[in-house]
């Protein structure tokens, strides 16, 4: 039988992980495969664009809608175990699974209607799943692209939280060097490392005498805030350095408290990143990610057609 549409790979890739803790997502598809029955031929059918298979793409979504309604979650790299929610979904969820069946579950609410913002509209849908009538085309992609980002802003994140305190340091000098700070120099950029660095993790060099210098710190945390104790901790650390240009970039997210208190030190410019900003910015600069596929919509140029 031909690949069939994404979401009948929901139920049967949430049973597969439900059958072993921390299985590997490929693993998983191979079990969602024999389930629904697939030949070797059904799965190396390619999607339109030609940079992967149907296969691949369908188990790739049924994971991501699956993550997003916390049904699953990630235990190490492409790694997933099956939730208590999950568990008691399963036991009373449909055949088939469909994403309105997901709908149910706030934090899938949030991901379908894309960026945190509700909007009244239908939730959004893989680029390979057929647009909705109720949609233009252009407006569909655009539904497509935003949930495209939402879910590489979160993949990203996950990523950044397993990689190393050090390699954390240098993406994040890296990151600045791609929004234009520091020059061309190629000392323009360097992370401190862990030792010795007296509450600063980075550099960034805006001069070669050194005397306007952004100072960075890098929390690679998972899931605690940010709060005022690290604010004033960074500020404490510029303030020794005589520093008056800091930004602290963090994976998890600031208090409200934090973000005032970075705002009410008179003598320094400080920024804060957080994870939400950290992957957006990663994403716009493509750092840490690869361009799959393109797609170029064009219109008619009236004034090519217009008389001499």
């Amino acid at each position: 039988m031909p690949c069939p549409e994404f979401f009948y790979f929901i139920r049967p890739t949430l049973e597969a992980i439900a059958s072993k803790a921390g299985i590997h997502w490929s693993a998983a598809g191979d079990i969602a495969a024999e389930k629904l029955g697939l030949t070797q031929a059904d799965r190396e059918e390619l999607v339109k664009s030609g940079t992967k298979t149907k296969f691949q793409d369908r188990v790739h979504w049924a994971h991501t809608y699956l993550r997003q309604a916390v049904l699953i979650e990630t235990v190490g790299r492409g790694c997933n175990s099956i939730t208590q929610r999950g568990v008691d979904f399963l036991k009373r969820s449909p055949k088939v699974i469909k994403p309105g069946d997901l709908m149910e579950f706030p934090e899938f609410v949030i991901f379908s209607v894309g960026s945190g913002r509700p909007r009244k509209r239908k939730p959004m849908t893989p680029p390979d799943q057929a647009p909705s009538f109720e949609s233009t085309p252009l407006e569909a992609m655009t539904q497509a692209n935003e949930s495209i980002r939402t879910e590489l802003a979160e993949s990203l994140l996950d990523r950044l939280k397993q990689v190393s305190p050090a390699r954390f340091e240098r993406i994040i000098v890296e990151l600045m060097l791609r929004l234009g700070y520091g020059g061309p120099r190629e000392d323009a950029g360097e992370a401190l490392g862990r030792s010795g660095d007296g509450g600063v993790d980075g550099i960034i060099r805006q001069d070669r005498l050194g005397l306007d210098n952004i100072y960075l710190q890098a929390k690679r945390w998972s899931d605690n805030v940010i709060g005022t104790s690290e604010i004033n901790g960074f500020i404490g650390a510029l303030t020794t350095r005589g520093a008056n240009k800091g930004v602290l970039i963090t994976t998890s997210a600031f208090s409200d408290h934090a973000k005032k208190v970075a705002l009410s030190a008179p003598h320094l410019k400080l920024s804060l990143i957080d994870g939400r900003e950290l992957a957006r910015l990663m994403i716009d600069h493509d750092l840490g990610v690869a361009l799959e596929a393109r797609f170029d919509v064009k219109r008619i140029d009236s004034d090519y057609f217009a008389d001499d």
